[in-house]
């Protein structure tokens, strides 16, 4: 039986910060908004995790448009969700981002071969301007070598 694959990325992360470590979590979901989450209707663009009190992590500002067939059962688009990894990751997290100041973002949200939402989270370190213009002059270097390399074989 093949899943439909949903891939939806936040495209920014890896240019706004440097990706220290990486974590799967499991996402706790309504019955509308996974629905919707399969049609491909969610956005991670601009959200962020942070902790509460309970040491829980939760993902805010990640977007789940409405469903399209949900009656008054339907969702909230901006709820926070809440987010499950293992104990000992959570503390481990809730270590870091508390001592050094780093920030946990998410990168992708996918379905696994069970049909779970699935979010990638990582660890990060928000980059300096001058950071993000090196970015910028690697990409535009290799853009520019792959454009001479191709020329160069036909």
């Amino acid at each position: 039986m093949a899943r439909n694959t949903v891939n939806i990325q936040n495209k920014k992360a890896r240019f706004n910060y440097e990706l220290l470590e990486k974590f799967d979590a499991g996402i706790v979901l309504a019955g509308t908004e996974i629905k919707s989450i399969r049609s491909g209707k969610a956005s991670i663009a601009e959200s962020f995790c942070e902790f509460n009190n309970k040491g829980e992590l939760f993902v805010i500002n990640m977007t789940i448009q409405q469903y399209s067939h949900g009656n008054y059962f339907n969702h909230d688009p901006k709820n926070s969700r809440k987010l499950l990894l293992q104990k000992s990751e959570l503390r481990k997290l809730h270590k870091k981002v508390k001592n050094t100041g780093l920030t946990i973002i998410p990168l992708k949200v996918y379905l696994n071969e069970r049909g779970l939402a699935k979010m990638k989270i990582a660890l990060a370190k928000g980059k300096k301007l001058h950071d993000k213009r090196q970015t910028l002059k690697e990409r535009e270097t290799k853009r520019k070598l792959d454009q001479v390399k191709k020329a160069f074989n036909n």
